[in-house]
């Protein structure tokens, strides 16, 4: 079937028993890499021993490996769950692709593209930063800060209903997001400097991406892009490293172990927060607001309430 075709009458629907042999077929790329993922990991450990350099902390380490090992299990037991949702998806829009090698090519800009906005919206909207938080809370930039991605960053898979209702294969979909977060891998590291000013223009490399894990104020809320940066050029959120960043959250937790308090603090935080506001409008503000109009606003208030507790205070 030409492409011509295949948009205008549309590829063949998917039975719903084929899910089963289409789960065999859209492979687990992640798993995969897990081996080639945990060499350069410990290559880097290792070379970052031999040089002194402070790059690795123990027990941040292990915290960012259990987080990405959970949700390794988590993504594995969902599988089955997203593939349903995506045929269905699949087989209700007249437009179909095919399974074709090369819709890989449409699909994965697209992705990309709405990955530079989910993304910038879990830094603007506090529910959606606490579903990506943890992955901001290493103090060291590392490879084993690539494993910190939140357990519940499924939620996240309505900014990608675009893709599936664009008619793009489920296996194509599966394989493309999958290959998003693979590359996203490599750029989480200190040990590749600045590339050719061609690759620094296009792609999120190392130089750029730890650009956006820097917490000075020039580079909060910079440099969101997955893979092609030229997202950030266009909607005016890129900025170029300069100096070395300062890794971690405004408010530094440590070097925590545990992946559930690294899950969820965040949650704990804004519902206390919620529970103590006075008025919806309040209540409203510290569960959507954005994270950095919400941390002003708790510093402001822990300035303000010293002072009112002096002046209550007798002379």
């Amino acid at each position: 079937m030409s492409f011509i075709a295949t948009l205008i009458i549309g590829a063949e629907k998917i039975a719903f028993q084929d899910i089963t042999r289409m789960e065999d077929t859209a492979p687990d790329l992640i798993v995969y890499a897990i081996p080639f993922m945990a060499f350069f990991t410990f290559l880097e450990i290792g070379w970052s021993w031999y040089e002194d350099r402070k790059i690795y902390k123990t027990k941040e380490s292990i915290g960012s490996t259990l987080v990405g090992l959970g949700n390794v299990a988590i993504n594995l037991g969902l599988k089955v769950g997203l593939l349903y949702g995506s045929v269905w998806i699949y087989n209700l829009v007249p437009w179909r692709l095919s399974l074709n090698w090369w819709t890989l090519i449409p699909c994965y800009i697209l992705f990309d593209l709405l990955s530079y906005w989910a993304h910038r919206i879990s830094h603007t909207n506090r529910f959606f930063w606490a579903t990506h938080v943890v992955h901001h809370s290493a103090e060291h930039y590392n490879l084993t800060v690539a494993y910190r991605l939140s357990w519940i960053q499924n939620l996240k898979i309505m900014f990608f209903l675009p893709v599936a209702f664009a008619g793009f294969h489920p296996v194509i979909f599966f394989v493309v997001s999958q290959i998003s977060v693979l590359f996203q891998f490599w750029v989480h590291t200190e040990y590749i400097p600045k590339l050719h000013p061609l690759i620094e223009y296009l792609f999120a490399t190392p130089s750029n991406h730890r650009v956006h894990h820097g917490s000075q104020e020039k580079y909060l809320d910079k440099n969101y892009a997955a893979t092609f940066i030229f997202w950030d050029r266009i909607f005016g959120t890129y900025q170029v490293e300069e100096e070395e960043p300062e890794y971690g959250l405004t408010s530094k937790i440590g070097n925590r172990m545990d992946p559930l308090f690294l899950n969820f603090h965040e949650f704990r935080d804004m519902v206390q927060d919620v529970r103590q506001a006075k008025g919806w409008k309040d209540k409203l503000f510290f569960l959507f607001g954005s994270p950095s109009a919400v941390y002003h606003r708790k510093l402001k208030d822990k300035e303000i309430a010293p002072a009112f507790e002096a002046q209550r205070e007798p002379a």
